[in-house]
């Protein structure tokens, strides 16, 4: 839907899952769209390295979220929770929907 705007589908996805979490790390962004690991490194590279995305390294994981002063983040999260209203109601269900961490070793 979005992807005329950011190039291709997997930035958007990037984006969308960046403003429903809130945070996230590459192999959970990846495995929650199933999609290749190596995209998702590019597409985080690209929107870190135009300053809309940080990234923070907590533990052995790096964390990416929004850049609190990218100049026009009001506007894109805006346009990205427009987007947000026209997702077909199973597509919010399957990757939008409450996101399980990782556990704690030996935790059951």
């Amino acid at each position: 839907m979005l992807e005329p705007l950011f190039g291709n589908r997997i930035v958007e996805k990037v984006l969308l899952y960046l403003l429903v979490y809130g945070d996230g790390y590459i192999r959970g962004i990846a495995r929650a769209f199933g999609i290749p690991v190596t995209g998702v490194v590019q597409q985080l590279r690209r929107l870190e390295d135009g300053g809309v995305v940080v990234s923070q390294l907590k533990g052995k994981v790096r964390l990416y979220q929004f850049n609190p002063a990218y100049p026009f983040l009001g506007e894109l999260k805006a346009l990205l929770e427009k987007a947000m209203d026209v997702l077909p109601q199973d597509e919010i269900e399957k990757y939008y929907r409450m996101r399980t961490r990782p556990r704690r070793k030996g935790k059951p």
